[in-house]
This record gives structure tokens, sequence and C-alpha cells, in this order.
């Protein structure tokens, strides 16, 4: 098959889409390296440096092409708070400028990676896909809008729309900016290099944490499965994890004991989130295989920022 991958370049797209290059497939993959790096991309991956939001490039890259994958986007939560013009423009803009050209290009089927973020603060744990959203940030607005534009344009123009909703993915490469790191790659590198873990609210709120293999595998399977149009699917471990018990994991898994400051007075998000994870099984034929042990091992074991 031939696929496009809009930001091709950025941590999930670039393990993507090395994935299915190495299975024989064509990939294209666009990206404004505003965050991605194209070193991390197969040299057979066929790269174009670009803003998802330039249709006349998007009419270029798209012929051909059987599949889209949209993985562009501004993605910290915390950054989306200070910047809700950027990201509202991205995000939304860039969903809307890719499903014009798709329409006019006549791609048959286009995959969201949409976020677990979107569902807010839920009392009903684990979480599914049918309960009421409530995204309590501009950035988990900016992937719920997402999903409705690629719906209903897809609905429109007879286009194959699929929504995955990624939970806290995770894995070797993983961004780590100077601020709002996602907490994996933060909390290996501080108790590595002997720096200090903050603990917001006592550590006692709970995420899903999703190995990237997992996700490339569930991205994979949404491009030929059946009667999964229109779907939205839980993509995540489904497994509770609190962040005082990630830290004892990491003390684990390193041998290191970690610095812990405790910040009582800031929640740190959403007191429980975890994917209920039943509809991807029966839609998708898929499960998580990588425990958040061996997880860690990896990322341990193939990112040199972790080695002593």
């Amino acid at each position: 098959m031939n696929f496009l991958i809009t930001g091709g370049a950025g941590f999930l797209g670039a393990a993507l889409a090395n994935s299915l290059v190495a299975q024989g497939h064509q990939v294209r993959a666009l990206d404004d390296l505003s965050a991605g790096d194209p070193a991390a991309l197969d040299p057979r991956v066929l790269f174009t440096r670009g803003d998802v939001r330039d249709i006349p490039k998007l009419w270029a890259l798209l012929k051909g092409t059987d599949c889209v994958y949209h993985l562009a986007a501004r993605v910290s939560v915390a950054e989306s708070v200070l910047y809700p013009v950027e990201y509202n423009a991205v995000n939304v803009g860039g969903t809307v400028a890719l499903m014009t050209a798709v329409r006019d290009a006549g791609v048959k089927r286009v995959i969201l990676a949409s976020s677990g973020a979107t569902y807010g603060h839920q009392d009903n744990q684990p979480v599914r896909e049918d309960a009421l959203m409530r995204p309590d940030s501009p950035y988990a607005v900016s992937k719920l809008s997402s999903e409705y534009y690629l719906h209903s344009i897809g609905a429109l123009w007879k286009i194959e729309t699929v929504v995955l909703r990624v939970f806290n993915a995770y894995g070797p490469r993983q961004s780590l900016p100077p601020s709002h790191a996602p907490v994996i790659p933060l909390f290996l590198k501080r108790v590595q290099s002997g720096g200090s873990v903050v603990m917001f609210g006592g550590g006692k709120q709970t995420r899903d944490f999703v190995y990237v293999s997992d996700v490339v595998d569930a991205l994979a399977a949404a491009a030929t499965a059946e009667r999964v149009n229109r779907a939205i699917i839980n993509i995540g471990s489904g497994l509770e994890v609190s962040i005082a018990q990630l830290v004892e994991r990491i003390e684990r898994v390193t041998g290191r004991e970690a610095h812990c400051l405790p910040n009582p007075e800031e929640a740190g998000g959403v007191p429980r989130l975890v994917a209920d994870i039943r509809l991807a099984g029966e839609l998708l034929k898929w499960k998580p295989r990588v425990s958040l042990d061996d997880g860690l091992r990896r990322m341990l074991a193939e990112d040199e920022r972790f080695r002593k």
C-alpha cells in the first residue's frame, strides 16, 4: 500500500513510518520539524518538510496514496494553555486542510491519532469510547474538534475515517523538551542522572501507559480493518498505574533510588484515566504486548540519553 503520514518525523510518526516501510509499503512522511527529527526515519521513507495546512503541497503528496495517517499536531497540554490560538490553528486547522486535500485527491481512508486527554475527568474507569466528553484543556478541545471534522468531512465525501484515541504513549527517542516533557522520559532521565522528580498531588493520579510498538501495531491494523469506518477506538494498556507506582517501577528497573520532591498544592491533571480497550480487540484484533517494566527496560537499553 501507499501511505502518507503527517507528523511523520515525530515520535509516533517515525516509528510508524519505519515499521510500514520495513514491511514493503511505500511511505511518504510530511513534517514541519517543529518537534520531529528526520534522522529518525528509515532512508526508504520519502520525507518532505512542510506544513500540514499547505493544501497544494498535500495535493502533490497525496497522488496515488491509499491511506493517510494524520499525526501532525502540537501535543503538550500545559503548552496549549499558554498558546491556545496556535493549538487551534495547527491541530484543528491542519485537520480541516488535510481532509480538504484528501477529498480532492480521492484517498479512501484517513486515520487520526487522537488522545485519551479528550475524555477529561471521568468518574467511571476504565473509560469507554461512548463516555460523555469533558475536555479540560485547549489541547484536548483541539483533538476532539479534529475528530468531529474528520468524521463529518469524511461522511460528506464518502471517505473512510477512523479515530484512535491514544493514551500515554512512551518509548525510546520520545521527545524530551526543556519544559512540559512527557512524564516517563523525564523521570527516567532524572532518576538516572541523580536529579529530583516532582510528585504533584502525592503521586496518586493514575494514567494508562502504552508502549510505542503497541501503538504502531494498532495504527497499522486500522489501515486494513473492516467495520471501522467512523469508529472511535481507545488504544492503551488497559492498566491503571499511579505516578507514585511509576516512580517505583523506574527505581526497580534502574536500580537507583528516586529523589522525590512532593508538591501537594498542584493536582497534576485529572485524578484517574485508564482506557477500556475491549473495542480495539474486537475491531482491530489488537492487544498490547509490552508490559510497563519491559517498556522501561527497552528505553534504557535503546536510548542513549538514559544510559549511565
